[in-house]
């Protein structure tokens, strides 16, 4: 049986990208983004609720957030959940989830369009 691992988010970017390098020199680049429910209680009472998530670029598309993407700008990310797993100095094991991007879209304007996007299969370089 098939299985399929995807998200979609839109929100806002939380802070400036962090680019770093493996040691074979893949670039990777990391943002936080917001994303915001708004509802309202069976009391009647309005609501809102933020989450935060991590989003991962790696390779050309990595060097494009990098180079695009600014805290408080609008994306649009496609991508899959990921499990991070790693064992901290202290010896503790640490898990976190992050989305592994796809395809971004930043430069959004307040109608809602886009002015940057790329996936990163059709980045042309």
């Amino acid at each position: 049986m098939p299985s399929v691992n995807k998200v979609t988010l839109i929100g806002n970017v939380g802070k400036d990208p962090e680019m770093r390098f493996t040691p074979n020199g893949k670039a990777n680049t990391s943002f936080s983004v917001a994303t915001n429910r708004r509802y309202t209680t069976s009391d009647g009472e309005k609501k809102e609720e933020t989450e935060w998530f991590t989003v991962q670029a790696w390779g050309k598309l990595a060097e494009l957030c990098n180079q695009y993407v600014k805290k408080g700008d609008i994306v649009y990310v496609e991508g899959g959940i990921h499990l991070h797993h790693w064992t901290a100095q202290d010896g503790a094991e640490r898990y976190r989830m992050e989305i592994r991007a796809d395809q971004v879209q930043w430069g959004f304007n307040k109608n809602g369009s886009g002015t940057g996007e790329t996936e990163e299969d059709d980045i042309p370089f």
